[in-house]
Parts: C-alpha cells; structure tokens; sequence
C-alpha cells in the first residue's frame, strides 16, 4: 500500500480517537469541579450542594421562634403596653375620728368626755389612679384620696411623688390629685356614650396594694355587662349613677385605677363592686369617663363642685287614686304637693298638681330618683322637667340657684 495512502488514513484514526477522548476529557474535569463544590458546601456544614444565594435568602427568613411571638401580640397585649406607664399607685395616710367604745357607759358627761369621747387615728390605705395631663395632673376616687393628710404616688418606672389634692368631689366620688413633672405619660379620655355592651375592656389598678410589690398596675380583662346603672351606696352623700358594669375582675384597691377600651381609651373609673363574699364575683362598676371629665374640669377651675342647689319642690309618689283623679292612664311619675315661695321652682312656674315623669330625659317613679339626678347637678345647671298638667304634657325648665 502505498506511503501516502497509509498515512492519510493513521491521521483519520487519530482525529477520530482525538474527537472520541475529548468529551470524556471535558464531562471529567467538569464532574471533578462540581464534586469539588459539593464538598466545599458540606464542609462549611451543608448537606446538599448549596448556592451560596440560596444560602443568604435562607438566613434571612424569621425563625419560627420570631414568628410565634408575634402571633401572640393582640390588641389586648398592645393596649397594655402603651396605658401602663400612665397607671398609678396611690398611697394616702388619713385621720379618722372614731367613738370610744366605753363612752356609752358615761353619756354625754362632760367630765369623762374627754377621756373617753371621739378619738383620732392615722390609717393608711391604698388605692390606684392615672395620670390625664404630662404635666401631673391625676385622677382617682374620693373615697381614696378626698380626706387624705398625705399622699405618695409610685409611678411604673419605680419613682415616688407626694402629691396634693386639687380637689374632690364627695357626691360623684372623684378626686383631682397633683404631682410635680413634666412630659409624663398620659391617657386619652374616652367617650362614654360610646360604649357598647359586650366590647373588651381592661381594668387597671393596685388591689390588695398590689402594685407596691413590683411597681406595676395589675391588669385584668373583660368586657361592658351592662350601662346606666343606678347604684345605692353605703355612704348616702355618693350619688352612682349610669354606671358601666363590667366582669373584669376589680378587689379592693382598684378604686380610682381606669377602665380602658381595646383602643386604649379610657371609658371609667373603676369604684365599686358587688361583693357578698368579699370577693370578686364578676360585678365591677366604673364611674362613666364623660362624667369624670366634667368633675376633673369643674375641680380644675375652682377646687370643689357647689353642689348647695334647692328647687323650693315637694313631690310624693304617684299612686292609683292621684292617677285617678289626674286622669293619668296608670300610676307613674311623682305629683307637686308644695312649692316654696319665693324658690327655684316657683320662678319656674312649677305648680302644686304638676306630676312630673320625667327629669333631664330620664324617667322618675320615686322619690330617690329625682334626688340622684338632682346630686349629679350643680349650680347654674339646667334641670328640664316633663310634667303632666290639666291632661297634657309639658317641659318646664328651671336654672338652679343657691339653697
């Protein structure tokens, strides 16, 4: 065969063998790179080969953890943080004049008076309130603060204020406390004719002083039970009325705390509970804010409420016979049976006969229910009376003066 011939094709065999052998050459080389980063990532603790984009997107993610606690932040949660810094702790030392025990044995001897007659005693109660203004103004209870001799406020961050007393109110049962300082928390007042029944509320406050033990207002949670509550107290100078019922749990101690709605408005003072076991039962009742605002102002201003109104009007219940003769289609309302001379009513052209049914828009079938609205006014306050004269209804209305 000849030379050339033989060469031509050893140089075909050889392309062809060269095309053969450099894609195996290739596939090994990129297999030996990949297996390389492979081993790269498990080194640095992967298990899989990893991209390193992939591996920054994942460190990114929240944990589970992260996620978990943010589900457990509610309204709720929220409300509490941001109003518990405006929470108070009111402690009050008083003096309170009590009657010897063996005094009875001796009368009113003036001999043995003096060793035996009315003594004096300093207690120290507890009680809560908040904070209304940056600048310290504070709102609590009467009953907690109103004939204190001294007072010290602990606030959440553990700090104490003595505090002075602006003002009280015996018949709405509110107090107007002061402290010194500037830029302090505060809450938002509310609307109480905007409450619902049924809506969730938290009640703040320092039962059992409570708040003394870590410098935090204890917190319970319910919701409105009820409204325009007309309530009868031990002490007959209070007048509790529209009152907003509520379950969240109030103790001794809570009188004065506030009684926030799930936006962190405060629509009540916590004041008073039902308690025939001296325990919480679920029937709480807060002082409608609305109402505390117009004290808070009124104190403000003047120090006290001039509560010394007189209308000059007798009335009595109204029963089968007087409706009767009224020509009333069943017994309601209280009838005029004297109208003083000279008095409020007299100028108000109120005459004896009048049956009155109602008194600012409420309805009033007794006695008590004329003189708890009339404990509410103050005067220069308008009183609108519905009454019931010659078979017709009219509105009489009478500006209160001085008694």
């Amino acid at each position: 065969m000849p030379y050339e011939k033989i060469g031509s094709k050893m140089k075909r065999r050889f392309v062809m063998t060269l095309l053969a052998i450099v894609p195996l050459l290739f596939g090994a080389l990129l297999g030996y790179y990949i297996g390389g980063t492979h081993r790269s990532a498990v080194a640095k603790g992967g298990g899989a080969p990893v991209f390193e984009e992939a591996r920054y997107q994942q460190t990114d993610r929240p944990s589970l953890g992260d996620e978990i606690q943010k589900s457990r932040e509610t309204a709720i949660t929220r409300t509490v943080g941001r109003v518990s810094p405006a929470v108070v702790g009111v402690s009050v030392i008083e003096v309170i004049e009590y009657r010897d025990p063996f005094s009875r044995f001796f009368g009113d001897d003036p001999f043995f008076r003096q060793f035996f007659g009315t003594q004096k005693q300093q207690v120290q109660n507890a009680g809560s309130g908040f904070i209304i203004s940056p600048d310290g103004y504070i709102v609590t209870n009467d009953h907690v603060a109103g004939n204190a001799k001294e007072i010290t406020v602990t606030m959440t961050n553990g700090e104490k204020h003595p505090a002075k007393v602006i003002g009280h109110d015996v018949v709405s049962d509110i107090a107007l406390l002061k402290i010194d300082g500037r830029n302090l928390p505060h809450l938002v007042l509310g609307n109480s004719d905007n409450v619902m029944i049924g809506e969730w509320v938290i009640a703040f406050g320092n039962p059992f002083g409570m708040f003394e033990i870590n410098d935090q207002p204890y917190v319970t949670v319910g919701v409105v039970s009820a409204l325009h509550m007309n309530l009868q107290s031990d002490d007959p100078r209070r007048s509790y009325r529209n009152m907003i019922g509520t379950d969240a749990a109030i103790n001794s101690g809570n009188s004065g705390g506030p009684l926030v709605n799930s936006m962190g408005e405060v629509i009540g003072m916590n004041t008073i509970i039902y308690t025939p076991n001296q325990g919480n039962i679920g029937l709480g009742f807060a002082i409608p804010v609305n109402r505390v605002k117009a004290v808070v102002d009124e104190l403000r201003k003047n120090g006290k409420i001039d509560r010394s109104i007189s209308t000059g009007i007798s009335v009595q219940r109204v029963d089968g016979n007087i409706a009767k003769y009224f020509g009333l289609p069943k017994p309601l309302g209280l009838v005029v049976k004297d109208v003083a001379a000279g008095s409020t009513g007299e100028r108000a052209g109120i005459r004896v006969g009048d049956i009155i049914l109602e008194a600012n828009g409420e309805k009033v079938e007794k006695e008590q229910d004329i003189i708890g609205i009339l404990n509410e006014l103050k005067v220069g306050d308008m009183l609108r009376l519905k009454v019931f004269r010659d078979k017709h209804e009219q509105v009489v209305t009478l500006r209160l003066g001085k008694s």
